[in-house]
C-alpha cells in the first residue's frame, strides 16, 4: 500500500496537480481516458531531443548508436514489465489502436475465412470491433459477443456456447474502461485454445493499473498505450506469443524494416523490426520506458491496491447518496479497477460533467467509445470518474462533497 509520505511525494512528481481550474485546486479524475505525466518522463524526452537525439538503426555515428542502444533497452524494459519471454515480442505502434488495427489485418487477413469466428463482447471500446468488423467483411468470418451480467461481469456460463471449432480469435478488453470490469482472461485463455484459436487483449486500461505477467495470464496477443501509464501520447505496445510472430505478416512496409530490396522483390528483418517500418516515435519509446521505470519502482501490486483501496472507498460513499446517482459495473472491487461511471437522475451526463468542472473536478462524460455497451445499458451516457497512483482520499471526498451538492439542487 502507498503510505501518505509516499503519496505526497508522487504527486510533487506531477506539477500540473497545482493548478487551480476556474479558481479551484485541479482533481484529476480521467486518467482512464489519459494519465498526467511525471517530471521524469518529461525530462526523460527532453534530455533524449536535446542532447542525444538521432535517427536509429541507420547510422554509424556515435548518437545514432546511442540513440539505437536507448531505443533497444526500452524495448528490453518493457518486455520484462509484462513478463514476456524475449524483448523481440514486443513490437512498437502508435497505440492500443493501432496495435489493434495491426493485429486485425496481419493475422486477422491471414487465418480468416468464411465460416470462421470472431468473438468480442458487449463492452469493448469501439477500437477492439470496428478493426474486426472491416476485417469480417473482407473475410466472410461473422463477428460473435458474449454478453455481460446485469452487474457488468462476463456471462462465463455461455462460454461453451460462444466458443466452438469455428471461433478463431477471441479479442477482449481486459478491463472494461466503462464498467471497470477486470476478466478472468485467462479462463477465457484455456478454452480458446481447446478448440484450436487464439485470444487477443486489448490491455489499455488493465497494463497501466495492475500487474500484468503474459506468461501466467496464457494470453496469444497484448494491445496498451503509453499515454495512459504515464508516459507521452502517440506510442504504444502489441505484444505477441513468440510463436506466432512468423504467423504475422507486416502490416506495414517500408526503410527499417527491410534487410534487402531488389528491384522484383525484398527481404524483410527478424521481428519485431520487421514490424516497425518508417522512422519510429524514439522519443516516445524512451518517455514509455521512463514511464515503466517509475511504474516499477512503486510497484504495480501496490498501485492495485491503492486504486483498489480508493475504488471502495469511493463506491461506499456513492451508495449514501441514495438513489438519486445510479452506479454501473460490479460492486466487488476485487473484480473492478479504478473506474467508477455513473449517472444522476435527471441531468444528462454532459451536464453534470461541466457542473463538476465548475468546481475544478475533470471527469470524462458520454459514450466513452463503447456505445454497443451504452445501448445494452439502455442509457444515452455516464459520467466517469477514473482514478489511478497520484489521487487521494481528499479528492474523492470533494467529488462525493460536490456530487451532494449538485444532487440537492436537483431535488
Amino acid at each position: 500500500m502507498m503510505s501518505c509520505t509516499n503519496l505526497e511525494e508522487t504527486r510533487r512528481d506531477f506539477p500540473i496537480l497545482e493548478r487551480k481550474i476556474r479558481g479551484k485546486r485541479l482533481v484529476y479524475l480521467d486518467s482512464a481516458a489519459s494519465s498526467l505525466k511525471p517530471i521524469q518522463v518529461v525530462e526523460a524526452i527532453r534530455d533524449f531531443y536535446l542532447s542525444e537525439y538521432s535517427n536509429i538503426h541507420r547510422g554509424i555515428h556515435y548518437l545514432s548508436q546511442l540513440a539505437t542502444s536507448r531505443y533497444e533497452e526500452a524495448r528490453e524494459k518493457i518486455a520484462r514489465f509484462i513478463n514476456a519471454n524475449s524483448p523481440e515480442e514486443v513490437i512498437f505502434t502508435y497505440g492500443t489502436t493501432d496495435s489493434l488495427n495491426m493485429l486485425a489485418y496481419s493475422y486477422g487477413l491471414k487465418v480468416l475465412k468464411p465460416g470462421d469466428e470472431i468473438l468480442l463482447t458487449v463492452m469493448e471500446h469501439h477500437s477492439n470491433i470496428l478493426p474486426w468488423m472491416r476485417i469480417s467483411s473482407i473475410t466472410g468470418a461473422k463477428i460473435r459477443y458474449l454478453d455481460i451480467t446485469d452487474e457488468g461481469l462476463i456471462d462465463y456460463e455461455r462460454l461453451d456456447e460462444k466458443i466452438n471449432d469455428k471461433t478463431k480469435i477471441v479479442s477482449i478488453a481486459h478491463m472494461s474502461n466503462v464498467l471497470g470490469t477486470i476478466v478472468d482472461v485467462r479462463r477465457i485463455a484455456k478454452k480458446i485454445h481447446e478448440v484450436g484459436g487464439v485470444i487477443a487483449v486489448d490491455g489499455a486500461q488493465s497494463v497501466p493499473h495492475m500487474p500484468i505477467n503474459v506468461r501466467e495470464l496464457e494470453i496469444d496477443f497484448l494491445a496498451f498505450s503509453g499515454h495512459k501509464m504515464l508516459g507521452p501520447t502517440g506510442i504504444g505496445v502489441l505484444w505477441v506469443k513468440h510463436d506466432l510472430l512468423d504467423d504475422l505478416p507486416p502490416f506495414r512496409l517500408g526503410g527499417g524494416a527491410i534487410r534487402e530490396v531488389t528491384l522484383n522483390d525484398f527481404m524483410l528483418l527478424d521481428p519485431p523490426h520487421s514490424f516497425e517500418a518508417g522512422t519510429p516515435n524514439i522519443a516516445g519509446v524512451i518517455g514509455l520506458a521512463a514511464a515503466v521505470e517509475y511504474l516499477q519502482k512503486i510497484g504495480m501490486g501496490n498501485v492495485r491496491m491503492h486504486e483498489e483501496e480508493l475504488t471502495g472507498y469511493a463506491l461506499r460513499n456513492l451508495d449514501n447518496l441514495g438513489d438519486s446517482i445510479t452506479v454501473y459495473g460490479p460492486k466487488n472491487v476485487s473484480v473492478r479497477g479504478g473506474i467508477i461511471t455513473f449517472n444522476i437522475r435527471g441531468l444528462e451526463s454532459n451536464i453534470v460533467g461541466s457542473l463538476l468542472d465548475s468546481y475544478g473536478i475533470a471527469v470524462r462524460t458520454g459514450k466513452h467509445c463503447a456505445h454497443p455497451l451504452h445501448q445494452r445499458l439502455k442509457i444515452d451516457g455516464t459520467v466517469r470518474a477514473s482514478i489511478y497512483l497520484y489521487n487521494v482520499r481528499e479528492e474523492i471526498d470533494y467529488l462525493i462533497s460536490t456530487l451532494e451538492e449538485i444532487t440537492a439542487e436537483v431535488r
